[in-house]
């Protein structure tokens, strides 16, 4: 990859960082994440983890230093370690996951994050009141196959687009409902939400929104920057839909170039506008850490400047399960 060479005698350029706010781990990511470290602590290693517990590699590979083993399936966790604790990853697994897990005896702790928990709720309501639930989501995200494996194969249908909004055919005459994959991007959602409300005037909504605060705040505050700067910079994984999101949105609220980054080393330098003001943010499973080594490469360039720009304050925490509660208060 080719590299700005870094100076030496001659004067750095200013650059002015615009630090969006909030930013980074949302309280869902928090707890997952803490719930991983308090169970390698209170048990010891091996602690299983099914899928990524959150979408970051440098999270992830942390966890793996500290005795964390990442598997895709239960059934590849030995027998002779059916005893070991295994966590269910924050965007939450189908009922067939849990059910396995009991059906091994296994000593299971759900990191699913509360709100993914309450859509979860919402679509297991509609399939009891007899409604048909549209799910607005993208294909194939873990969060989205937990939340279909909540009800049996068909109850619930996905629609990805406005277009598939458009052409949407429902499978009989049951009532409407619609719920959603909770970090999607707010404008996207709202247009499908049009056109299914105008197609469909008595479809049922969530009584409170499903795409969380976090997902929300996080694109406030990065359309509050984007039209300000000359590039912005998210720190977050590829396969992280709310980074995905960001990155977009910026893009969209006019900032000429909006790059994903997973951390310094992979910015490209070549890439970059000539910069006077950058804009910054981060997904909300990166963290803080990845948000200060990028701006300290930065500053090995330029004579950086870092002005916070915060659009709304977060204080929300979530409870631990509770066979670690006790262990957290300590």
């Amino acid at each position: 990859m080719a590299s700005t060479p870094q100076h030496t005698g001659a004067p750095r350029p200013p650059l002015n960082v615009l630090l969006c706010a909030p930013r980074g781990f949302c309280a869902g990511v928090d707890r997952a994440v803490q719930i991983v470290e308090l169970a390698l602590e209170r048990f010891g290693a091996p602690v299983y983890v099914r899928h990524e517990i959150v979408h970051n590699k440098f999270v992830v590979e942390s966890l793996k230093a500290k005795g964390a083993v990442f598997i895709e399936e239960l059934d590849e966790i030995p027998e002779t370690d059916i005893d070991r604790p295994v966590v269910f990853s924050a965007h939450g697994v189908p009922k067939s996951v849990p059910e396995a897990a009991r059906s091994r005896a296994m000593f299971y702790l759900d990191a699913t994050c509360p709100l993914v928990s309450k859509v979860h709720k919402e679509a297991e309501l509609h399939h009891r009141r007899g409604r048909e639930i549209i799910l607005i989501g993208h294909a194939g995200h873990p969060e989205v196959i937990g939340t279909m494996g909540q009800l049996p194969e068909g109850a619930v249908r996905l629609v990805e687009t406005v277009e598939d909004a458009r052409t949407f055919v429902p499978g009989g005459e049951k009532p409407l409902a619609w719920i959603t994959q909770t970090t999607l991007s707010v404008d996207d959602t709202r247009a499908i939400v049009e056109v299914l409300t105008e197609r469909f005037p008595d479809i049922v909504a969530p009584h409170k929104d499903d795409i969380c605060y976090a997902t929300t705040n996080r694109q406030e505050a990065v359309k509050a920057v984007a039209p300000k700067v000359d590039a912005m910079l998210v720190v977050g994984a590829p396969n992280s839909s709310n980074s995905q999101r960001l990155r977009e949105v910026a893009e969209r609220a006019g900032c000429p170039v909006s790059i994903l980054v997973q951390r310094a080393s992979d910015i490209p330098w070549h890439a970059l506008p000539p910069l006077g003001r950058l804009g910054i943010t981060a997904g909300a499973s990166a963290p803080e850490v990845l948000v200060e080594e990028i701006i300290a490469a930065f500053a090995e360039r330029y004579e950086v400047k870092v002005d916070s720009v915060r659009t709304a304050e977060e204080t929300i925490s979530f409870n631990l399960p509770r066979a670690l509660r006790d262990m957290a208060a300590e």
